[in-house]
């Protein structure tokens, strides 16, 4: 099975939105490149600092939140309740995710909680740089100790729309991408405030998974892994559920 390894560079460090103030860590101003890089299957034209990466479909942004931005959510994570259905903690906004059937459960929607003040301005940066098409209404939040992951998926096709954006907390890790066709296996390095976005085959294809270790491989050895966090923002794909 052919595997490529370290695809990217591991050692590089609605108008109703809330608007947070001028300058705001998690908000900053747009900074679109007059020429954007191409990106395979894409629809929506990438904010720069976006990389095409070799699944097609697949969008990584570098650095799309700052340390200062990446501390100020990960404090707003923290102060909310987790819940555990899995073996690692999780935390649900807008709609939640059942995992034993693979949908959104309505029947219990009013438990949870809305998409908190974080949440909606991220989702409407990400409309407004083009990568969502409208606001996001199902935000799910996964922590990842040491030695946890998660298996080979893909996400919800009768559930969720087109795009999955999701960004990356704390610590680093390796994100693997299997062609279910022909077993190519790319493993994609992620680093703290990375954007990952799936469009096109990355999203409806390739399967992602994280490999349940207590390292990485990198450049100059094994790379440990602390704490790190996912946000991962989704569109419902019947948008009278919302």
């Amino acid at each position: 099975m052919p595997e490529t390894s370290g695809q990217l560079p591991f050692d590089g460090d609605p108008p109703t939105d809330p608007q947070p103030p001028p300058g705001s860590s998690l908000n900053p101003p747009p900074s679109r490149s007059p020429n954007p890089l191409p990106c395979p299957a894409a629809a929506p034209p990438p904010e720069a600092g976006a990389v095409p990466v070799p699944v097609p479909g697949l969008i990584h942004v570098g650095d799309w939140l700052g340390p200062e931005a990446r501390a100020e959510l990960l404090a707003e994570i923290d102060a909310a309740p987790w819940s555990t259905p899995l073996r690692r903690r999780v935390q649900h906004y807008g709609h939640r995710y059942d995992y034993g059937r693979r949908g959104v459960t309505a029947d219990v929607r009013s438990t949870v909680p809305p998409l908190p003040v974080w949440a909606r301005r991220m989702a409407a940066r990400l409309v407004r740089e083009e990568f969502l098409d409208r606001a996001a209404e199902q935000v799910i939040v996964n922590e990842y100790e040491p030695g946890q992951g998660i298996s080979a998926h893909v996400d919800s096709v009768p559930e969720f729309g087109p795009v999955v954006a999701a960004v990356s907390l704390g610590s680093r890790c390796l994100m693997d991408f299997t062609h279910p066709g022909d077993g190519t296996r790319l493993a994609v390095p992620l680093a703290p405030g990375d954007l990952l976005v799936l469009t096109g085959p990355a999203r409806f294809t390739w399967r992602h998974a994280i490999a349940a270790r207590k390292s990485d491989p990198g450049a100059t050895g094994r790379v440990p892994r602390g704490r790190r966090v996912s946000v991962t923002f989704r569109t419902l794909a019947r948008p009278d559920r919302a």
